[in-house]
C-alpha cells in the first residue's frame, strides 16, 4: 500500500478528496493537514510515501512545504494538487521539488495513476500542465538569449556529452525511452543508461525537472534544428 498524506486548507476539499482516496486500490490515506507547516510535521511523524499538497495555504504555502520535504531526501515525494495551472505556480512547484502536478479537476483514476507513478520514482504531469511548462519555458523571458543557446549547443552544460545533450533534447520533446531508442536506433537499455547519467549530471530527480533544465539551457529540438 502506498501511504499518502493530503494537505489542503479547505475542509470540504480535504474531506471530499480524503473519501475519494480511501476508495482507491493500493493507496492508504494516513493523515490530512490544513496548511503546509502541518503537512511537513505530519510527514516527519508518519513517514508517508507521497504527499498530495495544495499550493495556496496559510502559515507555510505548498511550494515552501514541497521544498522543505524535498530537502529531506527521496521520501516523501510531493504532488501538487491545486486549482492553479499558471506558469508561475507550475514552475515554482517543480523547481521546489514536486514530482507531480495535477489540477483539482483530475479524476480518481488520474490521481491514483499519478500517486503510483510518483511512488515509483517517476514524474506525473497533467497533460495540460506539461503544455504550460513548455510554453512558459519557451517564452522569451524564460529561455536563454540566442548567444547563450548557441553556446549551449556548441558546448552542452553540466559536462553532458553530445549524445546526452541529444537525449535530453528528445526528453524535452516529450519522447519516452522507447521512442528515443527508435529515433536514435539504439537499444532501450542504452537510452536508460544515458538518462541516468543525464539526471546525475544535471541534478534532476525525474523527467519533469529534466524538461525544465532542457528549456532553461536551450536544449530543445527547435534550438538544435535552428
Amino acid at each position: 500500500m502506498i501511504r499518502v498524506i493530503l494537505a489542503d486548507d479547505q475542509r470540504l476539499v480535504r474531506e471530499g478528496l480524503g473519501q475519494l482516496l480511501s476508495l482507491l486500490d493500493d493507496l492508504e490515506l494516513v493523515g490530512t493537514a490544513a496548511d503546509g507547516q502541518e503537512a511537513v510535521e505530519l510527514a516527519l511523524a508518519l513517514d508517508p510515501d507521497v504527499v498530495l499538497i495544495d499550493l495556496k495555504m496559510p502559515r507555510m504555502d505548498g511550494t515552501e512545504a514541497i521544498r522543505t520535504l524535498a530537502a529531506r531526501g527521496e521520501r516523501p515525494r510531493a504532488i501538487a494538487l491545486t486549482t492553479f495551472a499558471d506558469d508561475a505556480s507550475v514552475l515554482g512547484a517543480l523547481r521546489a521539488g514536486a514530482r507531480g502536478y495535477l489540477t483539482k479537476d483530475a479524476g480518481a483514476e488520474e490521481i491514483r495513476a499519478a500517486v503510483l507513478a510518483v511512488a515509483r520514482g517517476e514524474a506525473a504531469l497533467d497533460p495540460a500542465v506539461q503544455h504550460v511548462v513548455v510554453a512558459a519555458l519557451a517564452a522569451p523571458g524564460e529561455r536563454p538569449a540566442p548567444e547563450a543557446a548557441g553556446a549551449a549547443s556548441a558546448a552542452p552544460p553540466a559536462d553532458l556529452t553530445p549524445r546526452e545533450a541529444e537525449v535530453l533534447c528528445l526528453i524535452a520533446g516529450g519522447l519516452t525511452n522507447a521512442e528515443i531508442a527508435q529515433r536514435l536506433v539504439v537499444s532501450a537499455a542504452t537510452v536508460k543508461s544515458h538518462v541516468n547519467h543525464i539526471f546525475a549530471k544535471i541534478g534532476a530527480r525525474d523527467r519533469a525537472q529534466a524538461v525544465v533544465y532542457a528549456y532553461e539551457h536551450g536544449l530543445t529540438e527547435s534550438s538544435s534544428t535552428g
